[in-house]
């Protein structure tokens, strides 16, 4: 959950403080550009640099967990600790958006992962479409009586998410400099939190 509330913020954050930039949902920046095809704006370059930056965010984050299980070494802290890093720089170049921006995209793509290469058997913590068709299909099963053991998981992550949403629309008065400091400590308290023994696909979440 500590996961889908920091897409959430730092989702919302970066769209509200970066002119409508998606940093975490590649699916919604291919439908901005769409729309600069018949709109056109001043943010185009930023959208469309945005997808390799998050492809770049992925690649480190697996070169890095590819690293750290060849080592039997734990990868969660340090991917945690990575994409912390990647914000702490976007952080501090706030000042200028197509940094702040590109930055943000390649740490929520190494978020996304991560995700799916330690904590495969999670929920999505990035992605909301998946959980809330699932979500909408356990909670049919199980008033129909069937056992759905992941649905806290899955309602606990959407709730997480539209909290981080809202918390994200609030900081954005902040700017991005300030903005990302909670996101930062959050994923600080994630990587303290976890657990230093040999990775393995597929981790436990905190």
């Amino acid at each position: 959950m500590s996961l889908s509330f920091l897409a959430g913020y730092v989702d919302t954050l970066g769209f509200v403080a970066l002119h409508g930039l998606f940093t975490a949902h590649v699916t919604g920046n291919f439908v901005l550009l769409g729309r600069e095809v018949v709109a056109p704006g001043n943010d185009v370059l930023l959208k469309l640099l945005a997808f390799p930056a998050f492809v770049a965010g992925v690649v480190a984050v697996r070169a890095l967990v590819r690293r750290c299980q060849g080592g039997g070494k734990g990868a969660l802290r340090p991917a945690h600790l990575l994409q912390a890093a990647l914000m702490l720089a976007a952080a501090a170049s706030a000042r200028w958006d197509m940094a702040a921006g590109l930055l943000c995209a390649a740490a929520m793509g190494a978020q996304n992962g991560y995700g799916k290469l330690l904590l495969a058997k999670l929920p999505a913590s990035t992605v909301m479409t998946g959980n809330v068709t699932q979500l909408v299909i356990d909670c049919l099963d199980r008033a129909g009586g069937a056992e759905r053991p992941a649905l806290a998981a899955l309602s606990g992550g959407v709730l997480a998410f539209a909290a981080g949403c809202v918390m994200g629309a609030l900081a954005s008065r902040w700017g991005m400099g300030v903005g990302l400091l909670p996101a930062i400590a959050l994923l600080l308290a994630l990587a303290a939190l976890s657990k230093p023994e040999a990775s393995k696909p597929d981790n436990a979440a905190l």
